[in-house]
């Protein structure tokens, strides 16, 4: 059957189903003839030899039967009769066998000319018993010539050696076919084994057209689909099942494409109308602040409130500028390069770019529980830029002289750092889908993107930020980093 009229799945494992029965069909057809050609040669040849043996066992007897029989005659023993009639029923019983035994026409009428012959040589012997005359004076002349036996029985040996030449021809002409069987066996013997090869190349012929190497297209077309390439086309190849598949795969990639494409335009589309506002919030008031400071230019009396005037323009700017600078960098996409690194010492690098902002104000750090022993995966330029806004946020927040508590302990399979500051708390409660959406704030020069940049961060390290309120109305900040295996941490060296 042509891989073209194999159509479904179903008519191919059908295909391959009836390939290996025929295959099991021709193995047993060819041994059960070769195990019905044995048995039939080892029958034949088995009643052969039975023939033989029953026609010998019945000349045996006859001379047996003629010699006693007659000797036991003369000499007057009384039990000659007897043993005369004990030898004609074993003979008549040998007949009987070969008649059974008899399979053909030809073995029949050898049989019938043997029985024939006894019957005649059985008659002359019976007149041994019946004729006193002949008993007292013919026979002993005649036992004692030596060719009285074989004219009495010469026409039995004859008919006797015709049976056994045909029995002898019969077995030359099984021995004949035998050898014939034999030297063709190792020809005839293999071939099971090269059908089976043959049907078996078929069959997986069949199926790697058909099945295996359409599954191996459709699997690698959906691992390049999954991972984004949409354009990719999986070749519609196989039987049925599988051209319906690939052109199911292909049809839902390309909707997959135009959805990604409308998605992307709506997701602009929403981006940006989430960022005009914030934009506009952001500029509107530092633009008002500018334009009442040039304003009161045209009222300023002396020099040093031109001055006052102009740094308050300069600030204003300046403020504008870093918001701007942060927008910037809180859009542009996060790529981590994580390394094995204790978060402590992530922590200890911001604060060191705070030391001179702690001590003006004067401000005590304390760590508790302080665990610097333990690594994660972090990338440390990234987090250090998280940490310092959290860091500098509470710095601004707490009063002067207050003290900030700093804790890193495991718990649960994370390293958990907190920082708790002791200011007048948050006026709202950041959540990580807020992203640009500003809240209420006190700080006078800050951008308001130090916490939507630090979600972000620590989304993108897999980390989880969360703030809550301390017992004296401050507020804690909890970054939880989960641990590095001992095997993360050997690849990332080998790296």
């Amino acid at each position: 059957m042509p891989l073209a009229r194999l159509r479904s799945l179903r008519s191919l494992l059908l295909a391959h189903e009836l390939a290996f029965l025929f295959l099991v069909i021709v193995t047993g057809a060819l041994g059960g003839v070769w195990a019905y050609f044995w048995q039939k040669t080892s029958a034949e040849s088995v009643r052969i030899n039975q023939l033989t043996y029953s026609s010998l066992q019945i000349r045996s007897d006859l001379f047996r039967q003629i010699k006693e029989v007659t000797y036991a005659r003369l000499s007057g023993n009384a039990d000659a009769l007897s043993l005369y009639g004990e030898y004609s029923r074993r003979i008549d019983k040998h007949f009987n066998t070969l008649r059974q035994l008899s399979q053909s026409a030809e073995e029949d009428a050898a049989v019938q000319d043997m029985q024939r012959s006894y019957r005649v040589l059985q008659n002359d012997m019976n007149n041994i018993f019946s004729d006193p005359y002949f008993i007292s004076r013919v026979v002993p002349l005649k036992i004692l010539d030596l060719q009285y036996e074989q004219i009495m029985v010469g026409d039995f040996e004859k008919t006797q050696s015709r049976f056994e030449q045909l029995l002898r021809d019969k077995q030359q002409n099984l021995d004949a076919t035998l050898a014939t069987w034999t030297r063709f066996a190792p020809f005839i013997l293999p071939l099971p084994i090269i059908v089976a090869f043959g049907l078996i190349a078929m069959a997986r012929r069949w199926l790697k057209r058909g099945f295996v190497e359409p599954v191996k297209e459709i699997t690698q077309g959906a691992r390049l689909i999954s991972i984004g390439d949409v354009g990719y086309v999986i070749p519609q190849s196989g039987v049925t099942e599988m051209t319906e598949l690939s052109r199911a795969i292909n049809q839902m990639a390309a909707d997959l494409s135009r959805s990604r494409d409308a998605l992307v335009e709506s997701e602009k589309s929403g981006a940006l109308g989430a960022l005009v506002p914030v934009v506009a919030h952001n500029i509107r008031n530092p633009l008002a602040s500018i334009r009442a400071s040039a304003q009161l230019l045209d009222h300023a009396d002396d020099r040093a409130e031109i001055l006052e005037i102009k740094n308050a323009i300069i600030e204003t700017v300046d403020r504008l500028g870093r918001w701007v600078s942060a927008l910037v960098s809180y859009l542009h996409p996060l790529k981590p390069h994580p390394v094995p690194r204790s978060p402590t010492m992530v922590v200890e690098a911001a604060l060191k770019l705070l030391d001179n902002r702690l001590r003006e104000r004067e401000i005590t750090v304390v760590r508790r529980r302080w665990d610097a022993d333990t690594v994660a995966l972090v990338d440390p330029d990234l987090m250090e830029q998280a940490v310092y806004g959290l860091l500098s946020n509470a710095v601004d927040a707490s009063p002067p002289g207050a003290t900030l508590t700093l804790a890193a302990a495991q718990e649960g399979g994370e390293l958990r750092i907190t920082i708790d500051d002791e200011g007048p708390g948050m006026p709202f409660e950041p959540q990580p889908s807020s992203g640009l959406t500003p809240g209420p704030t006190t700080k006078r020069f800050g951008t308001g993107l130090g916490i939507p940049v630090a979600f972000k961060v620590c989304k993108a390290h897999g980390w989880k930020l969360q703030f809550d309120g301390t017992e004296s109305g401050g507020t804690r900040v909890i970054i939880a980093a989960p641990l590095c295996t001992e095997v993360e941490e050997s690849e990332k060296t080998d790296a």
